[in-house]
């Protein structure tokens, strides 16, 4: 497929230079696990459309086809309406598209030029193919386009267990099937398998953007959990979460959720707010952050398209210290260690469930107390693909659990390990850590580095 239409047909976009977003050649600002600098350079929403449409072009060209072939669907329906939009209709259009406008039909054929079937073109990838005003010429037309290329499978949104593939609304589904002739809706079946496909896959230039955006994200977080934002004593769990929503929002950044900060600390310290019996002492909201805490922030931004999900962890000074015990130094290094156990276990073809087993049977025996949660990055936060433990699951996920694991995918390398410190008297502190990584088929690589050292606020 060289060429779109929807009763729309496309125009086709030349590829320039060598770089998805030039602005982020610059260093990203990371060794090997510790933020240098804040957040590189962002670029303005009007200088965003072009790299969003470049690689939203190759993907087009080069993934779609290969997909819809690989999962046996000759023919894919994207059909939806303005303000009940299909999950997957804003990774198929070009920016800037805010909206389905009245009746949106997509056509994806794989013996031809794909089409959309509405009377507004979508920028230079599709060019309208039909030209009426009355939505049952609309969509007569959607059934003639249909019949003329007689597919063998015809795919439509519309699924039991996955969302992103559920978009099609029962009143369009309806409608469709009165359309067709009685031969072709014997030919109508769930596009689930190859809708999860395409959100989970990247292609080459989204695989050499993002680890920019990831370093954004990271870049935030370096500067909240620093002196420049926190003031012991006085600044609150709340004050840094706000902080860093404003960050983004002064960024131009689009966040996915809230962003989440805690603290622990020593519960037998004076005035820790804790019983000196407590297993776990912190708190979150308007928690005073206090020398000798140790932080905790959850991020997640989406920008050009894709998104990251972040968690790193900070530690407070105390008076006299210049860096992190060596205690807390061994408990970061034992989350790097089940990261590095959990990402030895990626091999195409295998489960979630399978990958989630073996984690926790190694990480056992070399004495870890972890919890795995990670799952799939991309368009969403919370994408679609192998899920490989929940946090309030540490067996087998149904479906989603069981589905495999593709080359050139993102994920969150997210879960937890919990270590004894025998500097808070034996009491648990817990490592929570999260990093957007790539598998491409061999092994997984970290987009934008890991934290290996702790944040430090002075």
């Amino acid at each position: 497929m060289k060429r779109y239409v929807a009763l729309t047909l496309t125009a086709a976009i030349a590829l320039v230079g060598s770089s998805v977003i030039p602005a982020f050649a610059q260093s990203s600002g990371f060794d090997q696990g510790r933020v240098l600098d804040g957040p590189g350079h962002v670029l303005p929403h009007r200088e965003r459309v072009e790299p969003f449409n470049r690689m939203l072009e190759e993907r087009l060209e080069t993934l779609l086809p290969r997909l819809m072939r690989e999962t046996g669907i000759d023919m894919w329906l994207v059909i939806n309406r303005e303000y009940n939009e299909d999950p997957v209709f804003f990774s198929l259009v070009p920016r800037p598209v805010f909206a389905a406008r009245r009746t949106t039909m997509l056509v994806f054929f794989d013996r031809g030029p794909e089409l959309t079937v509405n009377r507004y073109p979508y920028g230079a990838l599709y060019e309208s193919a039909w030209e009426g005003g009355d939505l049952e010429e609309q969509w007569h037309g959607l059934g003639e386009v249909i019949a003329a290329r007689d597919p063998k499978r015809i795919g439509v949104n519309v699924s039991r267990h996955w969302p992103v593939a559920d978009g099609l609304s029962a009143a369009l589904h309806e409608r469709l099937m009165e359309v067709l002739t009685p031969e072709l809706k014997e030919r109508v079946t769930s596009a689930e398998e190859l809708v999860v496909r395409w959100i989970e896959t990247r292609s080459p230039l989204q695989l050499e953007a993002y680890p920019q955006i990831v370093s954004l994200a990271r870049g935030v977080i370096a500067e909240a959990f620093s002196e420049r934002v926190i003031t012991p004593g006085a600044t609150t769990t709340d004050d840094v979460v706000w902080y860093i929503a404003q960050r983004f929002e002064d960024l131009g950044l689009d966040i996915w959720f809230l962003p989440s900060v805690n603290a622990q600390r020593r519960a037998a310290d004076e005035d820790s707010g804790c019983g000196a019996d407590e297993p776990f002492c912190g708190g979150s909201g308007d928690f005073v952050i206090r020398r000798g805490d140790v932080l905790h922030t959850d991020v997640g931004i989406c920008y050009i398209g894709l998104c990251t999900d972040t968690q790193e962890m900070g530690y407070v000074l105390r008076l006299g210290e210049s860096e992190a015990p060596a205690e807390l130094k061994a408990a970061l290094a034992a989350g790097n260690r089940w990261q590095d156990i959990l990402t030895g276990e990626f091999r195409t073809g295998r489960s979630g469930n399978e990958i989630l087993a073996a984690t926790i049977a190694l990480a056992t025996d070399e004495g870890l107390r972890s919890s795995t949660y990670t799952h799939p990055l991309g368009v969403f936060g919370h994408a679609p693909g192998p899920t490989i433990g929940m946090w309030d699951n540490q067996g087998p996920t149904p479906i989603r659990g069981d589905w495999p694991l593709y080359p050139n995918t993102a994920y969150a390398i997210e879960g937890n390990v919990k270590v004894e410190l025998e500097m808070w008297g034996g009491q648990d502190v817990q490592i929570k850590l999260e990093q957007s990584a790539v598998y491409n088929g061999d092994k997984v690589h970290y987009l934008a580095g890991r934290q290996t050292e702790w944040h430090l606020v002075r």
